[in-house]
C-alpha cells in the first residue's frame, strides 16, 4: 500500500513537471509573431499548476506557479524587445499563477482533512456500534442464562428425590442379592447412570443460583499450583505437560478461591481433553492495565470460528459425552467477579482462553 502510494506522488510529480516542460517549448519554438498562440500556451500553465495544488497541497502549488513563470521567463525576455505590453502582461499574469496553486492547495487540503474527520468519525461509529452488537449479545445471553436458571433450579428439585431413592433402591439390591452377571450388569449400569444424572444436576444447581463470591487475597502462583494438582488426574496416562507461568510483576488480587478454581480447573480440563496425542498446557498470569489476566493456552485441535461464538451458551457442547455447561457456569463465575472470559485461536494451534479480573473489589455492605 505504502509503495503504491509512493508510486503514485512520483507518477504525479513527473506528469506537472513534463507539462511545464512541454508548454515551454511550445513557447520557444512558437514564432514570436503568433502571439495569440502564445497568449494560449500561457493560459496552459494553470493546468499543471491547479494539478499540483490539488495534489500536494498550497506549498507545492505556488512552487509549481513559480517554476511556470521561470519556465516562461526566456519567451518573456525574447517578446520584450517586440511587444513590451505583451511581456508586461505576461509578467503580471505570474502572481495570478501563484494564487491559483496557493488558493487551489488550500482548498484541497481542507478537503482532506475534512475526508480525514469523516474517516475517523466513521471509525469510531463502527467501533461503537461493534460494542453495542457486543452488548447485545451478552444481554440476550444473559436472559437465556435467566430463563434456563429457573427452569434448571426446579427441574433439579423434581428429579434428585426419585433419582436418590432409584440409586438407593439398586445399591440395596446389589448388596443383598446374589445375582446372575447379565443382572449385576444391568444394576451397575444403574447406578452409573444415576450418578452421571445427579452429576448433571449439580451443574444445573451451579448454574442456576450460583453463590455470591467471598473474596479474599489470592496468590496467583498458590492458586495455580492448586489447580494444576488437580488437573494431573484428569490427565491420566495421557503425554500432558502441564506448566505455570507467573509474572513477577504480578501481586496477589481480590477474589473467591473456591470458585476461581472451578473455572481455571474446567478450563484446563477442557484444554487436555482437546489434546487426545498429548501436548503442553500452559497457564499464565500477569498483570494487564490495572487488571489481572489469566491465560490457559493449550496445543489441541482448536474450536471453530462459527462454535467460538456460542462455547459460552448454555448446552452447547462439541463433546459426545458432554453437557454443555462447564462454560457456561465458568462464564457466569468470571462476571460474578466483574471480569471478563473470552477463547481465541493461537496462530499456530489450539486455543487459549482468557479471563481478565479486576484486582480489587468494592466492598458492600448489606442493611
Amino acid at each position: 500500500m505504502l509503495l503504491r502510494h509512493e508510486t503514485t506522488i512520483r507518477t504525479r510529480a513527473a506528469a506537472v513537471i513534463a507539462a511545464i516542460a512541454a508548454i515551454s517549448v511550445l513557447h520557444q519554438f512558437t514564432p514570436v509573431s503568433l502571439l495569440h498562440w502564445h497568449n494560449a500556451f500561457q493560459h496552459l500553465y494553470y493546468l499543471p499548476i491547479v494539478f499540483a495544488g490539488l495534489s500536494f497541497g498550497w506549498l507545492v502549488g505556488l512552487a509549481t506557479a513559480l517554476l511556470a513563470a521561470l519556465s516562461n521567463a526566456p519567451h518573456n525576455w525574447t517578446t520584450w524587445t517586440t511587444s513590451p505590453n505583451y511581456a508586461i502582461d505576461q509578467l503580471w499574469e505570474i502572481p495570478l499563477f501563484c494564487a491559483a496553486g496557493l488558493l487551489t492547495g488550500v482548498l484541497a487540503e481542507r478537503g482532506r482533512r475534512q475526508r480525514a474527520e469523516l474517516q475517523r468519525t466513521t471509525n469510531r461509529l463502527t467501533e461503537v456500534y461493534r460494542k453495542l452488537q457486543d452488548n447485545f449479545e451478552t444481554m440476550k445471553r444473559a436472559e437465556r442464562l435467566f430463563a434456563l436458571g429457573q427452569l434448571a433450579a426446579g427441574l433439579a428439585h423434581e428429579v434428585r428425590t426419585p433419582l436418590a431413592s432409584i440409586a438407593g433402591a439398586a445399591g440395596i439390591l446389589q448388596r443383598h442379592l446374589r445375582l446372575e452377571k447379565k443382572d449385576g450388569e444391568c444394576l451397575d449400569i444403574i447406578a452409573k447412570e444415576c450418578r452421571r444424572l445427579n452429576n448433571l444436576l449439580s451443574h444445573f444447581l451451579d448454574f442456576a443460583r450460583p453463590r455470591a463470591p467471598k473474596y479474599q487475597a489470592i496468590d496467583a502462583a498458590s492458586l495455580f499450583d492448586s489447580v494444576i494438582q488437580l488437573a494431573a488426574h484428569a490427565a491420566g496416562q495421557q503425554p500432558i505437560i502441564l506448566r505455570k507461568e507467573v509474572d513477577a510483576a504480578l501481586t496477589p488480587f481480590e477474589g473467591d478461591p473456591e470458585l476461581l478454581t472451578q473455572v481455571l480447573l474446567n478450563l484446563l480440563i477442557n484444554a487436555i481433553q482437546a489434546m487426545p496425542e498429548g501436548g503442553v498446557v500452559l497457564l499464565s498470569g500477569q498483570p494487564r492495565k490495572g487488571r489481572v489476566l489469566i491465560q490457559v493456552r493449550d496445543e489441541g485441535c482448536g474450536i471453530g470460528a462459527a462454535d467460538r461464538d456460542r462455547i459460552f451458551d448454555p448446552f452447547f457442547t462439541t463433546k459426545q459425552t458432554g453437557t454443555g455447561l462447564g462454560l457456561s457456569v465458568a462464564h457466569q463465575i468470571v462476571e460474578q467477579h466483574g471480569g471478563i472470559l473470552s477463547a481465541e485461536a493461537n496462530p499456530d494451534k489450539g486455543t487459549t482462553f482468557s479471563v481478565l479480573l479486576p484486582v480489587h473489589h468494592e466492598r458492600r455492605n448489606d442493611t
